[in-house]
C-alpha cells in the first residue's frame, strides 16, 4: 500500500512540476502592415512606393509564428524622358500576392530566462516562405526613335512565383497572465520572383540588360493581435 501512495505522489509531483513549468500562450491571430517598397528589375531607374498586408497568424510556439499573408500595393519604375529612361521605358504594377511564411526567433533556440542581454535578442528573427504574385502593369510597349519601330517584349498581366526572404525585430506586449498577445514587428523583407512580370519587360538580355531575377524589397513595420486558441509552451516567455 505503501509503494501504491509513493507513486501517486511522485507522479502528482512531477505532473506539477511540469505545470509550473509551461505557460500557455494564444496560437491564432491576426495582423496589418505597412511597407516601403523599393523594385530591382530591368530598368535603371526605379521608386519608392507603399504596399499593405493582412495577415492570419498560426504561433506554432511563441517564437515560430506562421502567417498565411495578403499583400497589395505598387512598383514602379522608368519615365516619359530620356534623363529617366534612353528608350522612354517605363511600368506601374498596382500587384496583389499570397504568400505563406515562417519566421524563426531567436528566443526559440537560446536560454534567455533571467539573462537581461538574451532578453533583448531572443526577439531577432529570420524566415522565408512562398507564394504567387499577380502583376497588373501599366507599361510603354514601343522605344523612342527606333527605325524600324520595336515593340518591347512580355506581358500587362500574369502570376509569378515569389519567394520571400525575411528578418527583423518584434517587440511583445504582454497581458496580465504574461501571454505575449499584442507584438510589433519591425522587418526586411526581400522578394525574389521568378518570371519577368514584375515590370512588364521581357526583352532578351542581348539587347537590354536583363540577366538577375526581378525583385523588390520591402521595409515593413506591422502588429499583430492574438485572438484565441491555446498551446503551451516549456520556458517562461516573458523570462523574469
Amino acid at each position: 500500500m505503501k509503494k501504491y501512495l509513493l507513486f501517486i505522489v511522485l507522479t502528482l509531483v512531477i505532473y506539477k512540476g511540469k505545470a509550473q513549468g509551461s505557460l500557455n500562450y494564444a496560437t491564432y491571430g491576426i495582423g496589418i502592415s505597412a511597407s516601403l517598397n523599393h523594385p530591382y528589375a530591368d530598368l535603371k531607374k526605379e521608386y519608392d512606393n507603399k504596399s499593405y498586408a493582412i495577415t492570419a497568424n498560426y504561433f506554432y510556439t511563441p517564437y515560430v509564428p506562421i502567417g498565411l499573408e495578403f499583400q497589395f500595393g505598387k512598383l514602379s519604375g522608368g519615365g516619359n524622358t530620356v534623363d529617366l529612361d534612353r528608350d522612354l521605358r517605363r511600368y506601374e504594377n498596382n500587384y496583389k500576392a499570397l504568400i505563406l511564411h515562417m519566421d524563426v526567433q531567436l528566443g526559440e533556440v537560446i536560454s534567455y530566462e533571467r539573462n537581461m542581454f538574451l532578453n533583448i535578442v531572443k526577439n531577432f528573427y529570420a524566415g522565408a516562405g512562398v507564394g504567387g504574385i499577380y502583376n497588373k502593369v501599366d507599361v510603354n510597349r514601343t522605344q523612342a526613335g527606333s527605325n524600324p519601330l520595336y515593340t518591347f517584349p512580355g506581358k500587362d498581366s500574369g502570376v509569378n512565383l515569389i519567394v520571400p526572404l525575411r528578418f527583423g525585430y518584434e517587440f511583445k506586449f504582454y497581458n496580465a497572465y504574461d501571454q505575449p498577445n499584442i507584438r510589433l514587428d519591425i522587418g526586411y523583407q526581400h522578394n525574389l520572383t521568378f518570371g519577368e512580370g514584375l515590370d512588364g519587360y521581357s526583352d532578351p538580355s542581348t539587347k537590354f540588360k536583363n540577366n538577375a531575377l526581378d525583385q523588390y524589397r520591402q521595409i515593413t513595420v506591422g502588429i499583430k493581435v492574438n485572438l484565441g486558441g491555446e498551446g503551451s509552451y516549456d520556458k517562461d516567455i516573458r523570462g523574469y
